[in-house]
């Protein structure tokens, strides 16, 4: 049967709309940042515990007394773990993307309702967002509307959009016919009788659908962190990348405390503002059946609580800070200007962007580092909107993003190479030096060799040319994973004294922390290796001439490298920065020379001789 290029008309379809509605995609943009930056500003005005005790006061107004301990209890959990600003993060996001969705859903839904051509229309369309992996949402989304917050808002709402259409469209039609045949009877207009009559006897309905789109918007913040969106996704996607088994947990936990509380919050909201739900709350009020754990303050003693909480807050000085002091800093040739880093979770991409963030910070600039997968990095720097990143492999290993998107981008050269890309065993396993010694053996090592991302360069030249070249296609299966899984693989193995055969390249930590066998290549399959280089956007250095300059002067040794990466797995999960400091202390001069600034003189004399302070 002849191939069918579907895919080849939506590309075009895609790049249509991208070249020619452009203008409609940057007002969607404006509109959904704008709505995020002001909901999130809100958020944050005040402290933690404060915002957190108004949360709990609305639960208890809501559902109980109990049930606002537990609230305060949950957001004081996320407080203690570090959290607080990604999951403020994550819930304005998914408020953003439920106002929008409703916005949507709630019109098509009562349209459909009153119109079964529409209804007809409508549903196969909710049958494909429904069933569409949830993923593939996020590529029209970073074409359309660029890396961050409005691409996984866009993805979001329209991956959560469904329920709210169904449930609208359900909630409306389960009005008793015989009532709305009472109104128009009596002259009732059809607004007044869509108003008066089927809305609020389908509120409750149209609760739970709202309850499903948070909960869908919820379960897709994880997915959405691919794109930069941040908050308690962009953690779990982290811990992801680095197998942080801790980090995910605790993000994974505050995400359950979030998802947890809105349920609970919108089902009992809907049940207080339907009038079968606020007659039956009265009845239990007069029949006296009320405990104190379920009791519930009336709205005027609610919104005293939240006032009083404000008021208490404010003496004691508990709303955030007015004015920010920064850390100190050397020559502030920055002053203040934001730089974005990116990164993708390979150990020498994480220690240079953490130098390097170091390095800026040091001398004045607002540096923002974020993790990606490697295709929303590339997009994002393709796009401008990721200012530069230190890990490319070129010319093998990412050599498919660089033909994709070579052309915007501004390559800053070379910083460390050549590398080499390899296989690897433990030394335990004997006879086993060159890649032509795994011919034959491959049930020793159970037919695996154990890779690291499919999207690397390194993959498609070891499936496509190293495998064929030692005749070893046959005897062994390359698995597709990530590179922390692969060297949780080599961790799970080197433990059991199992044999192993994993994909590694130089310079790599591994090789320190675990005694290995780089595989020899005497055929030279894999090619003379790649150099590591700083790709920025277009015109990144232009617009920063000194920084540009910096990284394009800057290179480091295998020595530097490996101590340094060396140190950042030392210190663990959010101490990258401390390792940073303490490397550049024990290595004193490299800041001056990878980022040269003239000297301060004052009255009291000269700044440290690099420039950076001496604190």
């Amino acid at each position: 049967m002849p191939r069918i290029r579907l895919g080849d008309r939506v590309d075009d379809g895609v790049n249509w709309l991208v070249g020619h509605m452009s203008w409609f995609f940057d007002a969607v943009r404006t509109v959904v940042e704008g709505l995020y930056d002001g909901i999130y500003a809100v958020l944050t005005a005040p402290e933690p515990l404060l915002l957190a005790g108004v949360l709990a006061v609305a639960a208890w107004w809501l559902r109980g007394l109990v049930a606002g301990v537990l609230a305060f209890a949950g957001f004081a959990l996320v407080d203690s773990m570090a959290l607080w600003d990604k999951a403020v993060s994550t819930l304005a996001l998914v408020l953003v993307a439920t106002l929008v969705a409703l916005v949507v859903s709630v019109p098509l839904g009562i349209w459909a309702a009153r119109s079964k051509a529409v209804s007809a229309v409508v549903r196969p369309v909710l049958d494909l967002l429904q069933t569409m992996p949830s993923t593939v949402l996020l590529i029209p989304a970073i074409l359309f509307f660029g890396m961050g917050v409005p691409a996984g808002v866009v993805a979001t709402l329209i991956f959560a959009l469904a329920p709210g259409v169904r449930m609208t469209e359900l909630g409306i039609r389960q009005v008793d016919a015989e009532l709305v045949e009472a109104a128009e009877a009596f002259g009732t207009p059809p607004r007044d009788t869509l108003l008066r009559v089927q809305l609020p006897l389908a509120l409750p309905t149209i609760m739970a659908g709202v309850n499903q789109v948070i909960m869908l918007g919820l379960s897709m913040v994880v997915i959405a962190g691919m794109v930069g969106t941040g908050g308690l996704g962009g953690a779990v996607n982290e811990a992801i990348g680095q197998l942080d088994i801790g980090l995910g947990f605790e993000a994974g936990l505050g995400i359950v405390v979030l998802a947890v509380y809105l349920d609970r919050m919108t089902g009992a909201l809907g049940a207080q503002i339907s009038p079968l739900g606020r007659r039956a709350a009265a009845k239990a009020r007069t029949a006296g059946t009320a405990k104190l754990r379920n009791h519930r303050p009336s709205p005027a003693v609610a919104l005293a609580g939240v006032v009083v909480l404000a008021l208490l807050a404010g003496g004691l000085g508990v709303f955030g800070p007015s004015a920010q002091t920064g850390r100190a800093t050397g020559t502030d040739v920055g002053r203040g200007k934001k730089i974005t880093i990116g990164h993708i979770p390979w150990d020498e991409g994480i220690a240079t962007t953490f130098l390097w963030k170091e390095l800026l910070e040091e001398r004045g600039f607002d540096v923002t580092t974020t993790q990606y997968a490697a295709g929303p990095l590339y997009t994002g720097l393709a796009t401008g909107q990721i200012d530069f990143q230190t890990d490319s492999w070129l010319p093998v290993t990412h050599a498919e993003y660089w033909k994709k998107y070579g052309g915007q981008l501004d390559d800053l050269g070379k910083w460390y190479g050549p590398t080499s890309l390899e296989l690897a065993v433990p030394s335990y396993v004997k006879g086993v030096d060159s890649l032509a010694d795994l011919k034959g053996r491959s049930p020793e090592f159970k037919g695996r060799i154990v890779g690291i991302e499919p999207s690397a360069g390194m993959m498609g030249l070891l499936k496509d040319k190293v495998l064929k070249e030692y005749g070893l296609g046959g005897g062994y299966e390359v698995v597709d994973g990530s590179t922390p899984a692969m060297l949780a693989e080599l961790e799970r193995a080197y433990a059991k004294k199992e044999p192993i055969v994993v994909t590694l390249w130089s310079t790599h930590w591994a090789y320190s922390d675990y005694d290995l066998t780089k595989l020899k290549d005497p055929k030279g399959a894999w090619g003379k290796g790649d150099g590591v280089h700083t790709l920025a956007r277009k015109g990144f250095a232009g617009d920063n001439p000194e920084v540009g300059a910096w990284l394009k002067d800057f290179s480091m040794t295998e020595k530097q490298l490996t101590g340094l990466e060396a140190g950042i797995q030392r210190a663990g999960k959010g101490g990258e920065q401390d390792a940073v400091r303490a490397w550049l202390r024990a290595n004193p001069g490299l800041a001056g020379k990878w980022a040269p600034v003239a000297p301060v003189t004052g009255s009291g004399g000269k700044s440290g001789a690099n420039g950076v302070s001496n604190n």
